[in-house]
C-alpha cells in the first residue's frame, strides 16, 4: 500500500482473500517466461501471492514490498520484506518480474508511474499488473455520492475521475515499451451472508470505505453506514440463504520488456 493516515486491518481484508487472490493467480497465470532475477510483489499486503509466486517461478528471490507494518507482520513465503511506499521504492537490482495486484489503483499519474517500474527490470523483464476498476458501480459510487449529502463539509467529489481506466488506455500507455498485454474481467462474485451488515459492505468496508471511514466519529459512521446499506439492498439484493451476487470489475496488464 501507499500512504494512508491509518494502517490496514489484515483481518477485516482476509474475510475475502479467495475472491481477491482469484485475479492475482489469473494476472500470474499470464506473466510469461522471465528472465533471470528476482521477482518482487509490489503492495504485497499481507502475502496472500506469495505461495503462488514461489510456486509458479520455484528457487527464485521473492521479495514483498508494502509500506503497511500490520500486513507486513502477517506476510509469509517472502526470502524478504521491505517496508515502504510503493510509489517511492526502487530495486536494489534489476528484477525479472514486477508483480503487483490491487495495489497501483492507490497511486497518481499511472503514466509516469508505470513507465519508471518498467525501467527498473532486467532485459525481458515483466510488468503484471491488476487493479480494480469498480469504481463507477455502485458499490463505490454509493460511497462518494452518500458521504458528499451527509457530510458537504468534509467531502466533495464534484471533480472525482476514476483512478484506473480501460484496458485499452494501458495498452496504448505501455506499448512504446515493449510486449503488452492487456484485458478487463467482470467477476461475479458470491458473498456470504453477513449479520447486521450488507455482504458488499463488509467486503468495501477493508479498501474503497477506508479513506471515507476515517474522516467520521463513530456516530457519524453508524448514519453512513445505515444509508449506505440501504443503497446497497436496492442495488444488489440479498438472496433467500443471506448472500449476493456482486459483480466485479478488474483490468489486468503486463509487459515485456
Amino acid at each position: 500500500m501507499s500512504q494512508t493516515e491509518q494502517d490496514w486491518n489484515p483481518e477485516t481484508y482476509a474475510r475475502f482473500r479467495g475472491l481477491r487472490l482469484r485475479p492475482a493467480l489469473d494476472l500470474l497465470m499470464n506473466a510469461g517466461t522471465l528472465p533471470a532475477g528476482d521477482l518482487v510483489d509490489l503492495g504485497c499486503g499481507d502475502g496472500a501471492a506469495a505461495l503462488a509466486l514461489a510456486a509458479r517461478w520455484p528457487k527464485r528471490h521473492l521479495i514483498g514490498v508494502d509500506l503497511s507494518p500490520a500486513m507486513l507482520a502477517k506476510a509469509r513465503g517472502y526470502g524478504a520484506l521491505l517496508q515502504a511506499d510503493i510509489g517511492q521504492w526502487r530495486p536494489d537490482a534489476p528484477p525479472a518480474l514486477i508483480f503487483s495486484n490491487a495495489a497501483l489503483h492507490w497511486l497518481p499519474d499511472h503514466a509516469s508511474l508505470l513507465a519508471k517500474l518498467a525501467g527498473y527490470l532486467a532485459p525481458g523483464g515483466v510488468l503484471a499488473v491488476q487493479m480494480p476498476r469498480q469504481f463507477m458501480a455502485p458499490s463505490h459510487r454509493f460511497l462518494r455520492d452518500i458521504a458528499a449529502s451527509m457530510f458537504p463539509d468534509r467531502f466533495d467529489f464534484a471533480q472525482y475521475r476514476p483512478p484506473v481506466g480501460k484496458a485499452e488506455d494501458y495498452h496504448a500507455m505501455l506499448a512504446p515499451l515493449g510486449e503488452v498485454h492487456a484485458w478487463e474481467t467482470e467477476y461475479i462474485q458470491r458473498l456470504d451472508p453477513t449479520e447486521s451488515v450488507h455482504p458488499v459492505r463488509a467486503f468495501t468496508a477493508s479498501t474503497a470505505m477506508r479513506s471515507i471511514a476515517e474522516k467520521l466519529s463513530q456516530a457519524e459512521l453508524t448514519s453512513f453506514c445505515h444509508a449506505y446499506d440501504a443503497s446497497l439492498n436496492a442495488a444488489y439484493p440479498v438472496q433467500a440463504d443471506g448472500s449476493v451476487l456482486f459483480p466485479f470489475k478488474r483490468v489486468f496488464f503486463t509487459l515485456k520488456v
